[in-house]
């Protein structure tokens, strides 16, 4: 019998689709569960999907390639989706679907399946990869397909003896890895609602917190951490190590409104602990190592580079592209930050680099100070030398007033502006 590679995740959508693609397409179903640091037992989830019905199940350690080839490229890009969102489970999804696809050829499958819906993000992410890189296989989407509601799911699981942990008590959908974790449905959904304390794992709610400041030194090399306080540590470890210091302190949640692709606005919350810090110490290291210019196009590239993530297209030329500018202005971001975590909030308060553009001797108000005083004036001029020369050939004669233009309110401003467009002559 032909077969479909399903990314099983163990949860509600993908324990029923196992027997729901059995009856409806007369496949059987090899399930795949990626880890990607989802701080789950895997055997378990490995072992639910053969009792459930599928003919074969395997787990895939992606923690090390997932951080190294997605989680450190988005951290040098500085991608944060709308300022708020780090893109956990963007940035894992290009990965699942090039893992989907792998064993797909090893294991001589026709189909791959996943467990989205048909008003996320994910199903684009996964049908837009797994087209990219094998366009011959065929995409089966159970959710997006079936029509059922997390109530009917529900009711489907327990007609047919599928073991699931969800319940109508506690009905939010969780997806998380390494970077973050993501959790919506239930109350959430009403955005004038306060997310209620069991919505949180990674997370102590700030305003419990007792625990005194700590201080931790982060190193860079060429924009990726490869140290925490002076101990060189693998990427995933040190990721794990800052979710669990800077949770300590309720750093990371974010209660987010955003904009998915499908043209909806979805409330969503994540808890993102070092993810936030590492952000945040990797801005301040740029800050200190980058160029007044580099940082402003920087910005740029990184709202692109975010909604790239976000709307599933990272195996694009336009990533390729993006992807060599960034890695070029990484060169010289290297040194370290020191970061202090406190209740809630993760300050910078130290950062050192070799490459630091900073210079004491320009900066300093005190004796030592090297900057050429003088040398404003001619720059004040020549800067100005654009403004004031349109001011008086075009914006003063417009309004019949050479004056300061603020001291004018805009409504008189704007009439006599029309009043001029009117009539000319006047």
């Amino acid at each position: 019998m032909a077969t479909v590679v399903l990314a099983y995740s163990g949860g509600l959508d993908t324990s029923v689709a196992i027997r729901w693609i059995k009856e409806k397409y007369n496949l059987d179903v090899i399930a795949v569960t990626i880890d990607v640091g989802n701080e789950r037992n895997m055997q378990e989830i490995s072992d639910r999907a053969t009792k459930i019905g599928a003919i074969k199940s395997i787990v895939v350690d992606g923690r090390e390639d997932f951080v190294r080839y997605f989680v450190w490229p988005a951290l040098q890009a500085g991608a944060i989706y709308e300022g708020q969102y780090p893109l956990a489970t963007a940035l894992a999804r290009p990965l699942i679907a090039r893992l989907l696809v792998e064993v797909a050829r090893q294991e001589g499958a026709i189909a791959v399946a996943h467990g989205c819906t048909g008003k996320g993000n994910d199903q684009v992410r996964f049908d837009v990869s797994i087209n990219t890189l094998a366009p011959d296989l065929k995409i089966i989407a159970p959710v997006r397909e079936w029509g059922m509601t997390r109530d009917n799911e529900m009711a489907y699981a327990a007609e047919h003896n599928i073991p699931i942990k969800v319940t109508s008590a506690s009905p939010y959908s969780v997806d998380q890895n390494l970077w973050g974790r993501s959790i919506e449905c239930g109350i959430l959904e009403d955005p004038w609602e306060e997310p209620p304390a069991d919505v949180f794992d990674w997370t102590a709610d700030p305003d419990s917190v007792t625990l005194e400041p700590t201080y931790h030194e982060i190193t860079f090399q060429n924009g990726i951490p490869v140290a925490l306080n002076g101990d060189e540590i693998a990427g995933y470890s040190l990721v794990e190590k800052l979710n669990s210091e800077a949770g300590k302190y309720g750093i990371g949640r974010i209660d987010h409104i955003e904009n998915r692709l499908v043209g909806i606005k979805s409330r969503e919350i994540y808890e993102a602990p070092a993810a936030v810090v590492l952000h945040a110490a990797h801005n301040a290291l740029e800050g200190l190592t980058l160029s007044r210019e580099q940082v402003r196009f920087k910005e740029t590239v990184a709202a692109e580079y975010a909604r790239l993530i976000y709307n599933g297209q990272w195996y694009s030329a336009q990533h390729q592209d993006l992807a060599a500018y960034v890695q070029s202005t990484q060169r010289f971001v290297s040194g370290t930050v020191r970061v202090k975590l406190s209740r809630g909030r993760c300050q910078i308060v130290g950062r050192k680099s070799e490459h630091s553009l900073y210079s004491l001797g320009l900066a300093t108000y005190d004796s030592g100070d090297q900057f050429d005083h003088n040398a404003a004036l001619g720059f004040i001029k020549l800067w100005a030398l654009p403004l004031t020369t349109q001011a008086q050939a075009q914006l003063l004669p417009s309004i019949g007033f050479e004056g300061n233009l603020l001291n004018h309110n805009t409504d008189k401003v704007q009439i006599a502006t029309k009043t001029t467009e009117k009539s000319p002559e006047a």
